[in-house]
């Protein structure tokens, strides 16, 4: 039983635990941010995952159960047999002798309660409600190893490829995977998930059936089946039970076949905020600043991989208004966003970024939004267009905010325009978040701490520091990681920074100005997240550099 947002925002509101004024001013963000109004509680504070589900547990009569923070162990629960869990969207919340727990996110079924009774013997069942997502997750542990779900596909003969790729579709959404790769090898082709930046196997598929598989990806991204030596590039899309999953996909030829590459493209950045992505309430007010201005320019840099794309999609989020026309260009369109326009670079056709930035110009847009900034006729169009009127935002590969300036005047953009038009550069990387679950904090002595880390000790001054690790547990796979935040440096162009700009300044006379007014480095930014136990000081070093006087 899913709960709908009209019936939710009833609950909410009948039982306190929001006030009617801020559901007004929710459904006034749903209405002009193409959103949910959750999203909007989410994002000012007002309430919490577990808020939500203890308003609804509330509705029903029940105590609510938080199967994410108290994850059953698959013993726990296998102990109710998979078509009875099902049924009834139950599992097993606690035991013992003579009674037993049961979470489900539907406790108004009709003999749920007797049948559970007479299969554990007699005991007294208590109903707890539990969010669906949850049920879902616990749900995984009926789930068969990979391997042993093809071979049992392969043996029914049945849709084998679709059924195939159906069921890593699931366990990759699953696992939260950003990519699915199938990687040819000499007997069979391995399947591996990239999650939260690390690639994991997920399985192998027989060399036999792969190529049906192969081909059918194809035909779903309207590539070439009889292609077979050279790059292709296309997109497809999964759809189950309601839900619709976007791909991107890369097929390259290798030594031993052709490889698959698939981006998943979920619309969770329909739901993300600022705050969701790292920023700090500094930075956050910042930016939005920036972004109600009527013209000018916003860069978010750094290298592939590292969120820009999500990062304009949020701000692009907060500018989503009726009253304004939005224009995209991109390679590929990663997010789809209702209320945009957006356009695919397409090289068959000579749609680049310039000839589609220029036509895009014409069509009297407000706020435009280039996937990237490659070539100095992309970057001249877009200091034009900024300049005369529209609000542009835009990724540009630097290894960070200062160095963008340089790398810009180098590419020929004349220093008066930039100067002009450049209200905002942003920097950030990816960092690993602390498993929520399994954290724990751990004291060390500081004298300790500058031996471990002899260059980041300098930005800890107390004699005793407390730190924050992964445990590990079965939520996290045991890696003490789940989910990924972002570290950010970000210059904001002020007049001083504009008569630089105008004398051809290099990258570190660009820091050094941004640094005397206030801008902090992504390791300094990285630094508060480890204090706050978001992340850990080894994953924080593994993608910043602390300044370079930072150990003296």
């Amino acid at each position: 039983m899913r709960i709908d947002d009209n019936a939710l925002k009833n609950i909410l509101v009948k039982n306190a635990y929001v006030t009617p004024e801020d559901m007004e001013k929710a459904e006034a963000f749903a209405h002009t941010h193409h959103a949910s109004p959750l999203e909007y509680l989410f994002s000012e504070g007002l309430v919490t995952r577990d808020l939500v589900g203890q308003a609804v547990a509330e509705s029903l009569g029940v105590a609510y159960a938080d199967l994410n923070s108290n994850q059953p162990s698959k013993k726990q629960v296998l102990e109710i047999p998979e078509d009875i869990a099902k049924n009834f969207r139950v599992v097993l919340f606690s035991k013992q002798r003579d009674s037993v727990v049961v979470a489900t996110d539907d406790p108004t079924q009709a003999s749920m309660r007797e049948a559970l009774a007479a299969m554990f013997g007699g005991a007294a069942v208590t109903i707890v409600y539990s969010l669906s997502e949850d049920v879902d997750a616990a749900f995984m542990h009926y789930r068969k190893p990979l391997e042993t779900r093809f071979s049992k596909i392969i043996e029914e003969k049945k849709r084998i490829a679709p059924e195939i790729l159906g069921e890593i579709f699931e366990d990759a959404l699953t696992h939260r995977a950003s990519d699915i790769h199938f990687e040819p090898q000499r007997d069979d082709i391995a399947v591996r998930f990239r999650v939260d930046g690390v690639l994991h196997e997920a399985g192998r598929i027989p060399r036999p059936v792969y190529e049906n598989i192969l081909n059918r990806v194809k035909v779903q991204s309207n590539l070439r089946i009889d292609e077979h030596f050279a790059a292709q590039d296309g997109s497809m899309r999964y759809e189950k039970e309601g839900r619709v999953l976007d791909l991107r996909t890369s097929i390259a030829p290798t030594i031993e076949g052709e490889k698959i590459v698939l981006r998943l493209l979920t619309s969770y950045v329909q739901g993300l905020t600022l705050g969701e992505l790292g920023l700090s309430v500094q930075h956050q007010g910042m930016l939005e600043a920036e972004t109600q201005k009527p013209f000018g320019m916003i860069l978010v840099t750094g290298p592939t991989g590292s969120g820009k794309t999500t990062t304009l999609y949020a701000l692009l989020k907060l500018l989503n208004n009726p009253d304004v026309n939005i224009t995209t260009i991109e390679d590929p369109v990663e997010y789809r966003m209702t209320g945009v326009n957006q356009i695919q670079v397409n090289l068959q056709t000579n749609l680049t970024f310039a000839t589609g930035l220029r036509s895009i110009v014409r069509q009297d847009p407000d706020i435009i939004l280039v996937g990237e900034i490659r070539d100095r006729e992309t970057a001249e169009i877009a200091v034009n267009a900024a300049l005369t009127g529209h609000l542009l935002l835009s990724t540009f590969h630097a290894n960070d905010a200062a160095t963008a300036i340089p790398r810009l005047l180098d590419m020929g953009v004349e220093p008066f325009l930039l100067s002009s038009t450049l209200d905002v550069v942003v920097s950030q990387r990816l960092v690993r978040k602390i498993c929520e679950n399994c954290r724990r904090s751990v004291d060390i002595e500081r004298d300790v701490l500058a031996r471990s880390f002899p260059r980041a000790h300098a930005h800890f001054e107390e004699p005793r520091i407390t730190l924050y690790e992964g445990k590990g547990c079965p939520l996290c796979k045991n890696t003490g990681f789940r989910g990924r935040t972002a570290v950010f440096e970000i210059i904001r162009i002020t007049p001083k920074l504009q008569d630089l700009i105008l004398r051809n300044p290099s990258a570190q006379q660009v820091w050094d100005c941004a640094r005397s007014q206030g801008s902090a480095s992504m390791f300094e930014d990285g630094i508060e997240k480890v204090r706050n136990g978001v992340t850990t000081l080894e994953e924080l070093l593994r993608v910043a550099e602390p300044p370079e006087n930072s150990g003296q």
